[in-house]
């Protein structure tokens, strides 16, 4: 059976979006490896940062994290506390909401390279 193992983002600064993203997930800090900044999540798979060249577009992505009750409530605290902007909806169209879709609780929100970043709680369609 095919897992995924990891995935390539493009950042501004890997540093700097490495760092980002293992903080708001309470993540240990990130890892070199080769010329990425690698953040490990649980489930064994790496988003490996990687800087793009000057003046290249970034190909905005999405990423979503399924986390816990206690770990969406510590993260959501991270991004409240920096005044960030967060979302009930991948559009935007929500601000300063989060969704209960699912039984659960859901928010997004950007990186520093404008990734639309999600955290949910229960997955689409509920647990089953």
């Amino acid at each position: 059976m095919a897992e995924l193992n990891h995935t390539i983002v493009a950042s501004r600064d890997k540093h700097a979006g490495a760092a980002y993203l293992a903080e708001i997930l309470g993540l240990p800090e990130p890892t070199s490896f080769g010329p990425f900044r690698v953040v490990h999540v649980a489930n064994g798979v790496d988003l490996d940062y990687a800087d793009v060249r000057e003046g290249e577009d970034i190909a905005v992505a999405h990423y979503a994290f399924l986390v816990s009750e206690d770990e969406f409530d510590a993260a959501f605290g991270r991004i409240t506390a920096r005044g960030q902007q967060y979302w009930a909806d991948p559009h935007g169209a929500r601000p300063g909401e989060i969704n209960t879709d699912d039984g659960g609780r859901g928010v997004y929100f950007d990186d520093p390279s404008g990734h639309r970043m999600e955290l949910l709680t229960v997955p689409y369609g509920g647990w089953s």
